[in-house]
């Protein structure tokens, strides 16, 4: 039988779920796909996902959080109880406790958002954990010792970034600019060097499999398919890896102009642990290649990607669940520097 023990980390690209004494058990795209005329649900995650940019005009496949935030509240509510229900079944009897990641720029009302849409899918108690603490013990920081761990979390819609030390944030920036902004970085790039309008899925494999940030990097080439601006007729180019550098440079460069206001706040004696042990990158976007080597190169100081970076919220969330501290820790702090 399931623990009664869940752990959310309900991100903006993916959702992950992990149940006390069994690990992370669900990891599915954050997507609904409705039908307009009956306003039916069609499917929910990676079958979802498959029908984003691909559905006929009664289907629309819709990603509910915008920017680690609710935009949809009905859709989000839809989703979330489809993954418990699927993780834990469909007792009514059985109402789990929920500790639900949230970015650390989260205002009351997208709180309070967040409690709702968990408390009408049935759960006996919502807990809100920030996404960098959770990253931070999930990439295997001790950040309840007396001592400074900064992580850079980059997930799909937010960038948290965070200096921690006995349990808490002694300094933090959260920015909407993430990996959404990446590929959305990539789109514009190709319609206006090439004049070719591509889709969502195709920027995404982009970033992922030919993107660099860094001088020396990844080289290589690939081809793109989409639909010619001027003739309005499919059409497939050639895309180089150095393009890529470029079309990122705007939304990189402001990831890491974050971190060095985050890193010029915080404390002499933390900021000499931080040299010491590193940055720690985390979230999907700590995989762009080379981003640890450019990092490190602007801030000064080492830059190590986590394990598992994708996974690192929700193993943290899971691991506090199973953790003495996690009833002080998931109390959420007051303010945190947001950066646009």
């Amino acid at each position: 039988m399931f623990s009664k023990e869940i752990g959310v980390d309900l991100g903006t690209a993916n959702v992950l779920v992990h149940v006390k004494g069994h690990g992370v058990v669900l990891n599915e795209p954050s997507v609904v796909a409705i039908d307009q005329n009956t306003k039916q649900v069609v499917a929910v995650g990676e079958e979802a996902r498959q029908m984003l940019g691909r559905t006929p005009g009664n289907i629309v496949a819709i990603r509910p959080l915008r920017d680690g935030v609710i935009a949809d509240f009905e859709v989000t509510e839809i989703m979330l109880r489809h993954f418990i229900r699927k993780t834990i079944g469909k007792s009514v009897m059985f109402r789990p406790r929920l500790m639900i990641c949230v970015p650390a720029g989260i205002t009351s009302v997208e709180q309070k958002a967040v409690r709702e849409a968990a408390e009408a899918c049935g759960v006996k108690h919502v807990d809100l954990i920030e996404e960098p603490k959770a990253a931070a013990i999930g990439a295997g920081l001790n950040i309840f010792e007396p001592s400074g761990s900064m992580v850079v979390d980059i997930g799909g819609g937010t960038t948290d970034i965070a200096v921690l030390s006995l349990g808490d944030v002694v300094t933090s920036a959260s920015l909407r600019i993430a990996g959404d902004k990446l590929d959305d970085a990539i789109i514009k790039y190709i319609k206006k060097q090439h004049n070719l309008l591509i889709g969502e899925r195709t920027a995404e494999e982009l970033k992922k499999e030919l993107a660099t940030v860094y001088p020396n990097g990844r080289g290589g080439q690939q081809d793109v398919r989409g639909r010619d601006m001027l003739s309005g007729l499919p059409k497939t180019i050639t895309v180089q890896a150095h393009e890529m550098r470029e079309a990122l440079q705007e939304p990189i460069e402001a990831i890491i102009a974050a971190a060095k206001q985050v890193l010029e706040k915080t404390p002499p004696e933390l900021a000499a642990d931080i040299f010491d042990k590193g940055v720690i990158l985390t979230g999907g976007g700590a995989l762009v290649d080379s981003l640890d080597k450019l990092m490190a190169d602007e801030l000064q100081i080492p830059v190590h990607v986590a394990e598992d970076p994708m996974k690192c919220v929700v193993i943290g969330t899971g691991m506090l669940l199973e953790s003495p501290h996690w009833k002080r820790i998931s109390k959420l702090p007051g303010k945190v520097q947001k950066v646009r």
